[in-house]
């Protein structure tokens, strides 16, 4: 299915909403499905590792209670994950969605290795060669979830499933904030690092128009956090003294003010950092630019290992 615009996709949605609440499941999860443990928790519910009784297949099961729960939310979070589960790079559905007396609920694949969270480093981040290996996947996720005319709008690291420990196999997950193309989208309370700054700093009571820019940002934000084991700033606000030496960086071509967390980088790796994290949102991007720096060392020190040989 190749859908160009927002406005097709979210038609598709709809048709597929529809479809799904005609044929929701009720049953109760204790019956068809053993918990194993928790693998998540937050605001939205808890997903947990869950075996099927019969058959033994472990899984990931989403539930979100009722009590806080819009159905049309559960319907479009699931109609969403499932639209664009074909991609390798995203995480597979099992086309179960269902009720019980008390929450909504659906089944995708399990990863067993945790999230991409789980093995950044504290001040190091992650090797050279992992952060590559996602960021090829990462690339090809974000691609296919755009050219379905859709923003994906939640990049960050405890969002990349591992289906092993170094990296060679990775997916996207959680699309509840996932939007069509032209979306207006309001600056939501509290900010943080991977919203883009035309959110930040947006006034327009109608809402900003969305597009793939934002993804950007956000990608290169996830990508400074791999290569350095820090968030660039804390918020994309003037504010934050962190992103005003930033905002210098990017009007004027002087590095003297960044911290010293971009000391880390190459300048190849910076040159990709700037690209992706262009200040306005036309000249940013796209995710496919960090393809292009593939082949070059990101890290100084790594830069000087092969400079020595």
């Amino acid at each position: 299915m190749n859908l160009n615009s927002g406005l097709e996709v979210a038609e598709v949605l709809q048709d597929m909403m529809q479809l799904t609440a005609q044929n929701l499941t009720r049953m109760e999860v204790a019956d068809q499905y053993r918990i194993v443990k928790e693998l998540g928790k937050g605001k939205y519910g808890k997903v947990s590792l869950v075996t099927h009784r019969q058959r033994g297949t472990p899984m990931a099961l989403k539930l979100l209670p009722k009590s806080s729960t819009d159905l049309r939310g559960f319907l479009y979070e699931y109609c969403v994950a499932l639209l664009l589960s074909s991609h390798p790079n995203i995480v597979g559905m099992f086309g179960i969605a269902f009720e019980s007396g008390t929450h909504y609920g659906f089944l995708y694949e399990a990863a067993l290795q945790s999230d991409l969270i789980s093995i950044i480093k504290p001040r190091e981040g992650i090797s050279e060669e992992a952060a590559k290996l996602c960021t090829r996947q990462l690339v090809s996720a974000l691609e296919f979830i755009h050219s379905r005319g859709l923003v994906y709008r939640d990049m960050k690291p405890e969002n990349v499933l591992l289906f092993d420990k170094d990296c060679q196999h990775i997916k996207l997950t959680d699309f509840g904030l996932t939007r069509p193309q032209g979306t207006r989208l309001k600056l939501m309370a509290g900010v943080i690092p991977y919203t883009a700054p035309e959110l930040s700093n947006t006034v327009n009571t109608d809402g900003l128009p969305i597009d793939a820019s934002l993804d950007c940002w956000a990608f290169g934000v996830l990508l400074f956090s791999l290569i350095t084991g820090y968030f660039p700033w804390e918020k994309t606000l003037l504010s934050d003294p962190f992103f005003d030496d930033f905002v210098v960086w990017q009007e004027t071509g002087s590095t003297e003010d960044l911290s010293r967390h971009w000391r880390k980088l190459t300048t190849d790796a910076m040159d990709m950092l700037q690209e992706l994290l262009a200040l306005k949102p036309s000249e940013r991007g796209p995710v496919s630019k960090a393809l292009q720096h593939l082949d070059r060392p990101w890290r100084v020190d790594n830069w000087r290992s092969i400079e020595g040989l």
